[in-house]
């Protein structure tokens, strides 16, 4: 026996794998996609999505993918998983997706099969799309020149091809790589952790969706979850999943405040946290205290 059957469940809650059917709608995500959707249905070019590691961007990528129907649109998710990409192979790639047929190696021959082939969806009634996931990886000024030119193609008066790039908060300094792509950015969306509100109604979902047929987490337990996950849903998952485990092998019927606190020193989420640049001490405050320092070691000598 494991823990879901011990709860009753018909699969695990609180997996880490992108599953489109636990897509949760907080507010938080739910104005992204909105924004993310209006950008690319009014083909504005380009929107960038950035957010921490564990916000649910992939999964935001992807339930944006289930969002734009193939009679109306021609779209494709890319993933990046490393980042020694070149110009060749983000073009090949994107062609391939595309729909591009034997896409050529000479780059002038692939620019041209792209662009006919983006005239024929036009043609077709549907609109072009590219979603990139972790995009930050993409840490090539030249690729980043390559995908500004892809934007630039177009027929009088309408674009042929959006962009949506996913990826952590350093995707801006790579889109600085590049100032006008980065100037063709339409729209700009920074995806927030959940608020305790959302981390809740998270949790009850995901349980739902599950088969659960009562709460397994006290209200308690449920502050806990969101204090040591910050509301980001990859924690949540982490958290949650260790938790129930527990309090499985505990034989508790419900998961209490105590149990997540034990899975909380176990994933030494229990630590405080390093402060951030803006907690830090400012250079002006470290320069006065260096040269307090120096005039004790001068009283010294």
């Amino acid at each position: 026996m494991n823990y879901t059957e011990y709860f009753q469940l018909t699969q695990e809650p609180f997996s880490n794998a992108p599953i489109n059917s636990f897509y949760f709608n907080s507010p938080t995500h739910s104005r992204a996609l909105n924004k993310l959707i209006f950008s690319i249905s009014n083909m504005k070019g380009l929107a960038v999505l950035v957010g921490d590691i564990g916000t649910g961007k992939t999964t935001l990528a992807r339930k944006l993918l289930e969002h734009l129907p193939e009679e109306e649109y021609e779209a494709a998710l890319l993933v990046i998983i490393h980042s020694n990409i070149n110009p060749n192979w983000i073009l090949k790639r994107i062609a391939i997706q595309m729909g591009v047929e034997s896409p050529a190696d000479e780059k002038a021959t692939l620019m041209t099969q792209i662009y006919q082939r983006l005239v024929e969806i036009y043609e077709e009634g549907r609109k072009a799309v590219v979603l990139i996931d972790e995009a930050q990886m993409l840490s090539s000024k030249e690729v980043m020149e390559e995908l500004r030119g892809l934007l630039n193609l177009e027929i009088p008066g309408k674009k042929l091809l959006n962009f949506a790039f996913f990826g952590m908060k350093e995707l801006d300094n790579v889109m600085e790589l590049d100032p006008p792509l980065k100037q063709r950015v339409s729209t700009r969306i920074l995806l927030e952790p959940l608020d305790e509100e959302s981390t809740e109604g998270y949790i009850r979902h995901r349980l739902r969706l599950s088969g659960a047929k009562r709460m397994l987490f006290t209200n308690e337990a449920l502050k806990a979850v969101y204090k040591y996950s910050g509301g980001i849903p990859r924690l949540i998952n982490t958290i949650c999943d260790n938790a129930l485990f527990e309090a499985y092998i505990a034989k508790l019927n419900i998961v209490d405040d105590r149990t997540v606190e034990i899975i909380a020193k176990d994933l030494a989420l229990d630590k405080p946290k390093a402060p951030s640049i803006s907690e830090a001490e400012t250079p002006s405050q470290v320069d006065r205290t260096l040269s307090a320092i120096d005039k004790e070691l001068e009283k010294l000598k």
